[in-house]
């Protein structure tokens, strides 16, 4: 290997090593500013006043003011604590249950396999949101029942990646050397197979954490997620949806919040996998 090639190579790991900071360090940012959002509102977000309704964004309200007077800045630090705390509950719930369903595929085989991973098909031939809407609509609405709809949806695709994680990993000769050595099948799972899969399935989770915020504020937008006054990104978008061409700021403010927050996510994902593949460090 040349010394240009290995050059190459450091520059691009201490690359990626630089933005796994970078974003890293703003998804934390951005999480620990949520959950401590009630504390950092300039104002409070219920607080109406008509008086200074659909005022501009200017020094006292920097995002201006919505319809009733209240200041849109905190109106969007508030709705964060909805946004991204109900879309890291799903994400943490559908990786949980669609790996334990992938494991116990893998593992097991036979019918259980069978039956499982022909569920997940039935789940992956209808159109993610579409599907969601329809759910989310029989449920008649809310936030927990859009986190429901989206939960049925989109666990197939980690159990499919569990289930072949742990295929690779049963017909391995230390796997079988395990096995053999009499140790039980829910220690072998805990402490050999869980460990040797959860590098792909922690890296899809980051990359979903984007688009399950995008399709729960979609939810909201339509009116089948978070109901006002609850300060939810979505919600607050179609509950001033009518406001485009008068008061632009007032809709735009939690679209921007919710591009800012995907976008900072799809990147921390995009270099947590870059991270992760030796195939990039070539």
């Amino acid at each position: 290997m040349s010394e240009v090639t290995v050059r190459k190579q450091k520059l691009h790991e201490n690359t990626v090593k630089t933005r796994l900071i970078i974003f890293g360090t703003l998804a934390v940012l951005l999480i620990v500013c949520s959950f401590f959002s009630a504390h950092l509102t300039p104002y409070d977000p219920y607080l109406q006043n008509l008086d200074i309704a659909k005022q501009a964004p200017n020094t006292e309200h920097l995002l201006g003011t919505d319809r009733y007077g209240r200041d849109m800045l905190s109106r969007v630090i508030a709705g964060s604590r909805a946004s991204i705390f109900s879309t890291l509950l799903l994400v943490a719930v559908i990786t949980a249950v669609g790996t334990a369903v992938g494991i116990t595929c893998g593992w097991t085989g036979g019918w259980v396999d069978t039956v499982l991973m022909r569920i997940s098909d039935v789940f992956l031939a209808f159109p993610g949101l579409v599907f969601a809407l329809a759910v989310a609509g029989s449920l008649g609405g809310g936030l927990q029942n859009a986190m429901i709809a989206l939960a049925a949806i989109s666990w197939p695709k980690y159990a499919r990646i569990a289930r072949s994680q742990t295929l690779s990993q049963k017909e391995t000769q230390w796997m079988k050397a395990v096995r053999l050595s009499g140790s039980g099948t829910g220690k072998i799972i805990l402490k050999h197979i869980l460990p040797n899969i959860l590098g792909p399935i922690l890296v899809t989770s980051v990359l979903d954490i984007g688009t399950m915020m995008m399709e729960l504020s979609a939810l909201s937008f339509l009116g089948l997620g978070a109901k006002p006054p609850i300060p939810e990104w979505g919600s607050m978008m179609s509950d001033t949806r009518s406001l485009m061409t008068t008061s632009p700021w007032i809709p735009f403010s939690p679209g921007i919040a919710i591009f800012l927050s995907v976008m900072i996510f799809n990147l921390l994902g995009d270099t947590i996998r870059d991270y992760a593949d030796p195939k990039s460090r070539r």
